[in-house]
């Protein structure tokens, strides 16, 4: 193309560079108009897939910033510019500026698998490598997690899609396990009795899977039961301190003894080392 230009006359060499110009504003122009038509068409399609906003808006932006990458080259290339340095540079540009980015492009792309595949949502109590928290927000970066002591958690999302992601609440019912010993002279039958009526009586416990009472250990001091039930999500805590409370107190009023674990002392008395002066 530009040695083609280079033997034209100065006036026609003019000329046909106006001309490219012109072409290469009307395909820019043009072109912008389309770019944005296309991802605005891809937003809309998303939607009415039900994807995740957040990752809505950002796959409608990406794909509009490669539409224009590819418009510009297009444009450039129509203006005269040599095309093969300017994907070079490109190309280079992008490479520097991804070993620079390299833990933010980990944690983004974590963060569109994140929202992709749902495997936690907002309302979640998870618990996310060594952190446990209600899920509050999820973005593409990091993220934010409120803990039980009302502390905030914003964990980068390359962390949590690497490491295991236990979801509390995810099914909608939780197991509770609780112990309690009794004597080594107390009915056991009457005690599993007395718990298993305990969990007839909570209408948060639920019957399926049903409640049960097992023999646990026999302990140095206490036979040990073990007491499982399954609930909903959120009635867990509390369904686990009242039955505690119930076995405590319906024990007490059917002579059920729960022991208290004891020491021995033995004192040795011998003679006191002679003081020296």
């Amino acid at each position: 193309m530009h040695q083609l230009l280079a033997r034209l006359p100065l006036s026609e060499r003019s000329i046909t560079m106006l001309i490219n110009l012109s072409l290469a504003l009307v395909m820019l122009l043009v072109g912008l108009w389309l770019a944005a038509r296309v991802a605005n068409i891809g937003r809309r399609a998303m939607h009415r897939a039900n994807l995740d906003p957040t990752l809505t808006g950002f796959l409608r932006n990406l794909i509009y910033g490669v539409l224009v990458s590819v418009l510009i080259v297009m444009t450039l290339q129509q203006a005269g510019v040599p095309s093969a340095p300017l994907v070079a540079a490109l190309g280079a540009g992008g490479l520097a500026i991804g070993l620079a980015l390299q833990g933010s492009l980990s944690n983004l792309a974590w963060g569109v698998l994140l929202i992709l595949f749902r495997p936690l949502s907002v309302g979640d109590y998870v618990r996310a490598g060594a952190i446990e928290g209600t899920v509050e927000g999820i973005s593409l970066m990091y993220t934010l997690l409120v803990m039980p002591d009302n502390r905030e958690a914003i964990v980068p999302n390359a962390k949590i899609g690497s490491d295991a992601i236990i979801n509390f609440n995810r099914r909608g019912t939780r197991r509770f396990e609780l112990k309690v010993g009794i004597g080594y002279k107390d009915d056991i039958g009457k005690a599993m009795d007395l718990i298993r009526q305990l969990f007839a009586a909570d209408a948060r416990i639920l019957t399926d899977p049903a409640p049960g009472v097992w023999l646990d250990s026999l302990d140095q001091g206490a036979v040990v039961l073990v007491m499982r039930a399954f609930t909903r999500s959120g009635d867990s805590w509390a369904t686990q301190t009242d039955v505690l409370r119930a076995v405590k107190e319906r024990f007490d009023a059917e002579g059920v003894s729960i022991p208290v674990p004891q020491r021995e002392v033995a004192v040795v008395r011998g003679a006191l080392p002679e003081q020296t002066t």
